[in-house]
């Protein structure tokens, strides 16, 4: 198995692409510790893909508080002995708008959880992912990259693209460590968000859903979107030994939409 053996913390497991990660996490033969602040998808994700309740552990936690974060990553140590990975996952992504409404208050909420909640998450498992190498995954959007026209989110996309900044001085810092630092960007990826624009985009433009998710599609290279199982798969595959020669990377998980 791809990951048997190791031990992956994974912030923000609600609906979607947290949930998909654990679940992957465990049919690759890691033990999942799930960290997001409902304590309901936690305890649902752990049951569903760990109906034993072996291979999973989990802690309500909001990645703005440093001491959560702690406890999380003590909870990996407690349970299983050893973290070798941290996903992130945990993100603000529905403030909307550009620059000229902006609500700057709202912006710095978008960094304290996208930036620094991701940092404060990844500097808790350090002291464990140290003592035998290991692999951090940031979790950022081609929004970074390359803004949509069909929404604007100028907070998100900033935040993100600093934390994708953060990632190459990271690589340097904790390379010596054995500790690779990647950044999975996502593009349109179908789950709960992404449906949930499709039905909004439908009823206000009174047209038929099939039609938003073409227009949509109709800008790919390949003819469907990506999946959020489709971008666990790709954070999962940079946790393993299969990428241990591949750190300071983003890699681009949207079907071929943009090409860089």
């Amino acid at each position: 198995m791809l990951l048997a053996g190791k031990t992956v913390v994974v912030s923000g497991v609600g609906t979607g692409l947290g949930h998909q990660v654990a679940a992957a996490a465990v049919r690759d033969g890691a033990d999942a510790v799930l960290g997001a602040r409902t304590p309901e998808n936690l305890a649902r994700t752990a049951a569903e893909v760990d109906p034993s309740g072996e291979r999973t552990a989990w802690r309500a936690t909001d990645i703005t508080d440093e001491a959560q974060c702690e406890a999380l990553a003590g909870l990996a140590v407690e349970r299983f002995g050893r973290i070798d990975a941290v996903v992130n996952v945990a993100a603000f992504d529905t403030h909307f708008g550009g620059l000229e409404d902006a609500d700057f208050t709202a912006w710095q909420r978008v960094v304290d959880v996208n930036l620094l909640g991701t940092l404060r998450m990844t500097r808790a498992c350090l002291p464990a992912l140290k003592e035998r190498g290991g692999a951090v995954v940031f979790i950022g959007t081609q929004s970074s990259v390359a803004a949509p026209t069909q929404v604007s989110q100028a907070a998100y996309a900033a935040s993100k693209g600093a934390l994708a900044s953060a990632m190459y001085s990271l690589a340097r810092e904790l390379g010596p460590h054995r500790i690779r630092v990647n950044t999975v960007l996502p593009g349109w990826m179908w789950g709960p968000p992404v449906q949930g624009y499709v039905r909004f985009a439908a009823e206000r433009d009174g047209v038929p859903r099939e039609r938003v998710l073409r227009e949509l599609t109709g800008r790919m290279a390949l003819p469907e979107l990506a999946t959020d199982a489709d971008v666990a798969q790709a954070a999962l595959f940079l946790t393993s030994d299969r990428a241990r020669a591949i750190t300071g990377q983003s890699l681009l998980v949207n079907a071929g939409e943009i090409m860089r």
